[in-house]
């Protein structure tokens, strides 16, 4: 009786309901992220998304289209608009940037590489390079001033501007437009409407461009004109400040966004038009760069948590209560059976539902 007794006792004490259903779960909620194009790189991932109560963007490409438009040009000093967008475009000739590119492209032909070299980038302040012999810069107001020249009007009207000065005299700003996606402002409104307590724009834009898109979107603090290190240093501050259960996600697509992704405690990349090391560093990635899905992605996390909770406590209680039962012999063999494989099916009967959550 006793060895029968002992026998019961084991076969209920056995964690398959454990040892299975959780880890199921966690896979049933990546495999129903990655059919609604997210891609989560680790279950412990999918876990910290339920405490993320900080959201940070980056803005040229997360939040915006990227796609970049001349949308004015203020030439000063004798200079023509022709003459200022051709040694702009050529000083940009060698970048893939979105804003050289759209520079390239209101100068309506390809710069002639003979007539350009030493061309040098300057981080987070523009480029410089040797145009037909002169000396061109193009960037923001900070190049301006490491070149030494004043700027006579800015003609900032929400737009970004670009500077150009050309053998040490003032050329004249370009004034360039970038599109709000449409999905941004929905995809911040799904976050606040989930109890996140802040979202922040990081980005090296200038201030009335960035604090412009933050308006329209409904973005709570802004942080412009950084350079990469900035960004790391502002989301250091971050961290610092929020509280210890609380996780912080950063939202980048560029290759300026990997040291940012690797430090917050989830990153989450772009994956259409996402540079490789942003989708290399990153820990969430959102394969069709569809913001809203970030919403969508704490919901499934939530659900897949909520499941993981249910088995846990299912399965002790029922293996608690049948070894109560076992140890006084009152359970059989029977239950024995029921407190093992039974509830291992019912709690892997659960687990799948983490893979039928909707939009």
């Amino acid at each position: 009786d006793w060895i029968k007794q002992a026998l019961t006792f084991l076969v209920i004490s056995c964690p398959c309901a454990l040892v299975i259903s959780i880890p199921l779960s966690f896979f049933a909620g990546i495999g129903c992220a990655s059919k609604h194009g997210i891609l989560v790189k680790g279950s412990n991932y999918l876990e910290a998304l339920v405490d993320a109560k900080y959201f940070v963007f980056d803005k040229t490409g997360t939040l915006t289209k990227g796609v970049f438009e001349v949308t004015g040009i203020f030439p000063e000093n004798g200079f023509t608009e022709k003459s200022l967008l051709f040694y702009a475009a050529s000083a940009e000739s060698a970048s893939n940037h979105p804003i050289s590119l759209s520079l390239k492209r209101a100068y309506g032909a390809e710069p002639d590489s003979q007539r350009v070299n030493g061309i040098k980038e300057i981080a987070g302040q523009g480029v410089t390079a040797w145009v037909d012999g002169q000396q061109v810069y193009v960037g923001n107001q900070k190049l301006m001033q490491y070149a030494g020249v004043d700027i006579l009007q800015t003609h900032n009207s929400g737009e970004s501007m670009v500077f150009v000065c050309v053998s040490g005299t003032y050329a004249g700003s370009i004034g360039i437009s970038d599109v709000i996606k449409p999905s941004s402002k929905e995809a911040i409104a799904a976050l606040k409407k989930m109890g996140i307590k802040k979202t922040v724009i990081l980005t090296g834009d200038v201030r009335d461009v960035a604090e412009r898109v933050a308006r329209e979107i409904g973005i709570d603090l802004v942080r412009s004109e950084l350079l990469p290190g900035d960004k790391v240093n502002e989301v250091e501050a971050l961290l610092a400040a929020k509280g210890k259960q609380e996780k912080l996600a950063f939202v980048g697509d560029g290759i300026n966004d990997a040291p940012v992704l690797s430090r917050a405690d989830i990153g989450i990349a772009m994956g259409a038009l996402g540079s490789d090391a942003a989708i290399e560093a990153a820990d969430i990635v959102l394969m069709d760069d569809d913001r809203c899905k970030i919403a969508l992605a704490m919901r499934i996390s939530s659900n897949t948590l909520k499941i993981v909770r249910q088995n846990i406590v299912f399965a002790l209680a029922v293996k608690f209560a049948c070894l109560f039962l076992g140890a006084f012999g009152i359970a059989t063999m029977w239950e024995a059976i029921f407190a093992d494989v039974g509830v291992m099916v019912i709690a892997v009967l659960n687990a799948m539902r983490a893979m039928q959550i909707k939009r």
